[in-house]
């Protein structure tokens, strides 16, 4: 997630859109303050953890001894990356470095693409894009605490509560599941780790094993990390070979269009209100699904306007943000050049 390279994959929707935290929220708490253990809201959850999920009191109590707030977690959390400009927001990933490896792990991991391609219909450069622009193809998976992290959302930061209570239950199980230290999980400062940068939740859906281990790691295994993206993105709707998206163009010809822009990911319009407001001719899309407008920032001030097609959409499922889908895009188009 370097921290600005980590976005909040898997899912992510991962922190949900800036601006969530309360002003004085941050400066209300500092590190090292103990969370309250008695409270409603840890009543609430060990019991569901004990009546639910069979931890035993025991076990929670020292779990959860000393666990404290983390403040930046609460600073970073109203000060995400996807919030700035297009042309900003790509330039930390399209560096010759980031390029260059991708094109590299290409060549390297060729026969395990193959063999991923053909059983999840993903195409290998947008799986190897998603690596690098989450954890660096590897080498920056974060440097939080997850379980202190997923604590800290949950008890101090009220909006995102309720999906982060989720996610640390998510968290607690899947560590059991896979016999993991919950204390010694790494990751960014929204809870994402290992190398695909999954939420709890994501890795417990989507994660594969794909090198015949019997164990999910996307924290070691480049076999399980690359499988598990194509499984995610194959759930949401990738088909192999199909548009990601179609320019319209600097202006937007219609109300119509712009309203749809605004709307963001609830914003869909038919290919063809979209072709005759816009007085374009676009790629026919699967089973006629609607299309969504998209507007990126450019650097002199101009926008580019697209026709986001299902492949483009199933990325932000991922990612909740039409920067971070189109950045992986133009990463995977990049690997392709000459």
């Amino acid at each position: 997630m370097v921290i600005f390279l980590l976005t909040l994959g898997g899912a992510f929707a991962l922190a949900g859109a800036a601006g969530e935290l309360e002003p004085a929220a941050a400066d209300r708490v500092g590190d090292d303050q103990p969370i309250d253990l008695d409270s409603p809201l840890y009543r609430e959850l060990f019991r569901e953890l004990e009546q639910e999920h069979g931890f035993s009191s025991r076990e929670l109590a020292a779990l959860f001894a000393g666990v404290t707030i983390n403040r930046r977690v609460l600073q970073l959390m109203d000060a995400q990356w996807e919030a700035q400009p297009y042309y900003r927001y790509r330039a930390g990933f399209f560096t010759w470095w980031n390029i260059g490896n991708g094109r590299a792990l290409l060549a390297r991991h060729r026969d395990l693409l193959d063999r991923i391609e053909a059983e999840f219909g993903v195409e290998r450069e947008i799986i190897v894009a998603i690596w690098g622009i989450e954890s660096n193809y590897g080498n920056r998976e974060g440097s939080f605490k997850v379980f202190q992290t997923l604590n800290t959302i949950f008890a101090a930061y009220p909006r995102r509560s309720d999906f982060y209570r989720s996610q640390l239950v998510e968290f607690l199980l899947l560590c059991r599941e896979n016999g993991v230290d919950p204390r010694s999980v790494l990751g960014s400062y929204g809870g994402a780790f290992g190398q695909t940068q999954f939420i709890p939740s994501s890795f417990r859906a989507y994660a594969v094993d794909f090198d015949g281990s019997g164990r999910r790691d996307t924290w070691h295994s480049v076999p399980d990390v690359l499988a598990s993206i194509a499984n995610y993105l194959r759930h949401f709707g990738w088909r192999f070979g199909a548009p990601r998206y179609a320019e319209l163009g600097s202006e937007l010809g219609d109300s119509r269009l712009e309203e749809a822009r605004l709307a963001g990911r609830r914003g869909v319009l038919p290919r063809a209100e979209i072709e005759a407001a816009q007085g374009v001719e676009l790629p026919p899309v699967a089973d006629d699904q609607p299309l969504r407008v998209v507007g990126l920032e450019e650097a002199d001030g101009s926008w580019r306007y697209l026709a986001a097609y299902p492949n483009f959409q199933a990325i932000t499922h991922w990612n909740n943000s039409f920067r971070y889908a189109m950045a992986v895009i133009q990463l995977a188009e990049k690997f392709s050049e000459q």
